[in-house]
């Protein structure tokens, strides 16, 4: 008998901020506010379709397709189990992500069925998993420490470089 290890699907999302600080977000078809993101590509030789190098550019070219919005991933915010269906279990990782076209409109892909941007106070309230209000939330944080005369550390595009005191639960 041969050992077939189990696999997990992995799903990268991005908490991304306008220049308002409201958080972009996508409704899926259960009717779930999500972050932007996707799965890693594996690759195909037939195709061409070249595989994904890191988390990082899976999540840079995922929210491209579905928002149109060019970002650059940056510090890892939170992984976490999430069951979207009894049955299917998904490892989510989230990063937080600075947005490089901040003066183009985000659109909806064919992957879902609206867009929104939601300021920090709306979130707990919408239809969403805790662990991505939990990642939003981090992101806030982080950015809002890093605004001048906030007393908090560089700014995040500094990406990685969390200070010892920054605690990110």
């Amino acid at each position: 008998m041969t050992y077939a290890p189990p696999l997990w699907p992995v799903s990268v999302k991005g908490v991304t901020l306008d220049e308002h600080a409201q958080v972009l977000l996508l409704k899926n078809d259960r009717q779930e506010w999500e972050l932007p993101g996707g799965r890693l590509e594996l690759g195909n030789a037939v195709t061409g379709q070249t595989p994904d190098e890191s988390c990082e550019s899976a999540l840079e070219r995922e929210l491209q397709e579905e928002t149109g919005w060019v970002v650059q991933a940056g510090s890892l915010l939170d992984t976490w189990i999430y069951e979207p269906i009894p049955g299917r279990r998904v490892l989510i990782v989230t990063y937080g992500c600075i947005v490089l076209t901040p003066d183009d409109e985000p659109i909806v892909s064919h992957e879902h069925s609206e867009i929104g941007l939601f300021a920090a106070s709306e979130v707990e309230e919408l239809t969403m998993p805790a662990g991505y209000k939990r990642s939003i939330a981090t992101w806030h944080r982080l950015t809002t420490l890093a605004q001048p005369g906030a007393g908090g550390p560089a700014a995040p595009q500094a990406f990685g470089d969390h200070p010892p005191s920054l605690p990110l639960q």
